[in-house]
């Protein structure tokens, strides 16, 4: 394994305040099982992971089967629950991205396409679709299973400028180093009228208070950032982008409150417990949908 380079921040990630508040250390059930500071900005808002591996040598944290975006795999229970329902998150996807754009087809990019099932969907809805995928061997499982020619994201910086109609990111940006720069792109990419879909877990939910460092949507190392939605609205306001539209993603709180119970229990899950907590979560969230597990974010310029 080649010596890793840490990112230490003395300044916040996203407005550069000085203002840190250390929150706890969570841990890397996936791949280290090593320990990550979270800190919290008291100006943005942001939380970020402390001490992460710079882009160059973060990719071992990502090896792993259990890592679904990356290996389609539906091992185990939490998987086979994600498979079952992802038709059904498909559909939503698309409809919004058709209510957002006012558009029946047109042009998109997904990045982070993973192993190409979404961006196979809004093909076969009539999109031109272009998908972008860090992960060689996912690529290689959108291109035999969806004939799709996902290419490396380092393709980003040479696509037209005001050539898209929309962009997502689903549960991408909180992957991302570069985080100013992308966003500057990804504004220079859309077109007039087109539309940016970020998707990110959120920190003020409820299943996140419940769960606090075992909370699976942390994910450390491989989410270097962790966004409520003043936070995103801060970063978003500083690229002179507008968010336009929230939408929540209900399945999130199950799924997220089903891996941090086995968290929690030392690799014991509750079904019980979990399918209450989700429950719960989306209750409050049904109220205050700023609230829920995970949101969509719809941007424009």
């Amino acid at each position: 394994m080649q010596q890793e380079t840490l990112i230490h921040y003395d300044t916040c990630p996203s407005c550069g305040s000085a203002e840190l508040a250390p929150q706890f250390s969570a841990t890397d059930h996936t791949v280290s099982h090593q320990e990550f500071l979270i800190v919290e900005c008291e100006n943005c808002h942001l939380r970020f992971t402390q001490d992460v591996p710079d882009a160059a040598s973060i990719g071992h944290y990502y090896r792993s089967e259990d890592y679904i975006s990356h290996t389609d795999t539906r091992e185990g229970l939490v998987n086979s629950l994600y498979h079952l329902v992802r038709k059904q998150t498909l559909s939503r996807k698309h409809r919004l991205l058709q209510d957002a754009t006012r558009l029946e087809k047109g042009r998109m990019l997904d990045i982070g396409a993973g192993t190409g099932a979404f961006a196979s969907f809004m093909q076969q809805k009539g999109w031109e679709v272009n998908g972008l995928e860090p992960d060689g061997s996912a690529r290689e499982i959108a291109a035999s299973r969806y004939g799709l020619q996902l290419l490396p994201t380092e393709e980003l910086d040479n696509l037209e400028a005001e050539s898209l109609d929309a962009i997502t990111l689903w549960h991408v940006l909180e992957h991302v180093h570069t985080l100013h720069p992308y966003l500057e792109q990804l504004k220079k990419l859309l077109k007039r009228e087109g539309r940016i879909f970020i998707a990110v877990p959120n920190y003020t939910s409820y299943d996140a208070s419940v769960y606090k460092r075992w909370w699976a949507a942390y994910d450390v190392p491989r989410h270097l950032y962790h966004f409520s939605p003043d936070a995103l609205g801060y970063l978003l306001g500083m690229h002179g982008l507008k968010l336009l539209v929230t939408q929540p993603m209900w399945y999130d709180s199950f799924y997220i409150s089903l891996l941090s119970e086995k968290y929690r229990n030392n690799g014991k899950g509750n079904l019980l417990r979990a399918g209450f907590t989700g429950a719960f979560s989306n209750l409050k969230a049904f109220v205050d949908k700023s609230r829920c597990s995970s949101l969509v974010y719809v941007v424009g310029k």
